[in-house]
């Protein structure tokens, strides 16, 4: 059948008061402009109260209420987070109380031991691999591949050895290093290592036997943590891959054994949205039970700005 060039009659086109519709931006939840004033607390008060601008003040709220009562706040940090310079604002949240425990990945400890050792980190990839330089710091692989070997045989996790390492060898630039002041501030620091992803896998001290069973122990005292946070908060900040998926099984095995995971907040803050932290950290874990957020942005802004908030509390 062929249609005909026939317009549609709208003679008989129903339309309602547009004051009986519920509409979903509303001037009530607009932004304010910001009073010079007013501080950081003014300026988040200046967000809308929409999408993202009402997602912010939530996350920060819902790590104030979780400080005052003394829930967990657990953080989750990406190498990138540490490589972009953000260490001395997450120490002195730790100096704060707002870091109950911490999680990284094993390029996370690899930028932290060297900030502290030499005060940079991150070469580029790109100049050393051809001429086979890459990943090839003679102090990196030896000092860390022995505080890991060490610790570990010594019955600690990852975190832990790599921690009083350096304590003990008081580094020229120790006052940027997280893990550093983990060990002084007695935080939790876990280690969670996919083998052969890391520079120091190339180094001939590596043993797999101690990352093996310190990245073990650190995933059972991860999961120890994670089994206190009712009421509490889990922030994923810069891991696409290990961490979410670190967390989930945290997330099972605490549920597994009956812990309350009531109340919990989980957070994922990184500058995309991909689908390992979206699903395993925002969705499944606090389906029922909680609420789960994206903030999507630059590391370098956005937590100093969180980091910020939460001291202008």
């Amino acid at each position: 059948m062929k249609l005909p060039y026939e317009e549609f009659d709208l003679s008989g086109v129903k339309t309602y008061p547009l004051a009986s519709r519920k509409s979903k931006a509303n001037a009530a939840d607009f932004a304010k402009p910001y009073r010079a004033d007013s501080g950081v607390s003014g300026l988040i008060e200046s967000f809308p109260d929409i999408l993202a601008g009402a997602d912010f003040k939530a996350v920060v709220a819902a790590i104030r209420g979780a400080h005052a009562a003394g829930r967990g706040i657990i953080w989750g940090l990406g190498a990138h987070v540490i490589k972009t310079g953000l260490s001395p604002v997450l120490i002195d949240l730790m100096e704060r109380g707002f870091v109950s425990a911490l999680a990284t990945n094993g390029a996370g400890i690899i930028h932290d031991f060297e900030l502290a050792l030499s005060g940079g980190t991150s070469e580029d990839v790109e100049e050393a691999l051809g001429p086979g330089r890459f990943g090839m710091a003679e102090e990196t692989g030896r000092l860390l591949n022995g505080a890991i070997n060490d610790g570990v045989g010594r019955g600690l996790g990852i975190g832990q050895a790599v921690g009083a390492r350096l304590r003990e060898m008081g580094p020229p630039h120790e006052a940027l290093s997280i893990v550093a002041a983990a060990d002084r501030l007695a935080v939790p620091l876990t280690v969670h290592v996919a083998i052969g992803t890391d520079i120091i896998h190339m180094h001939p001290d590596a043993s797999g036997a101690a990352l093996g069973e310190g990245s073990l122990r650190d995933f059972r005292y991860f999961v120890s943590n994670v089994a206190r946070l009712e009421g509490g908060v889990f922030l994923n900040c810069g891991s696409a891959v290990v961490l979410p998926e670190v967390f989930l099984k945290a997330v099972a095995l605490a549920r597994n054994r009956g812990a309350s995971l009531e109340g919990l907040t989980t957070v994922n803050l990184d500058f995309t949205r991909l689908y390992r932290p979206q699903t395993n950290v925002v969705t499944r874990p606090v389906a029922g039970i909680g609420r789960g957020y994206s903030l999507v942005g630059h590391h370098e802004i956005m937590i100093p700005l969180l980091a910020a908030a939460l001291r202008d509390a």
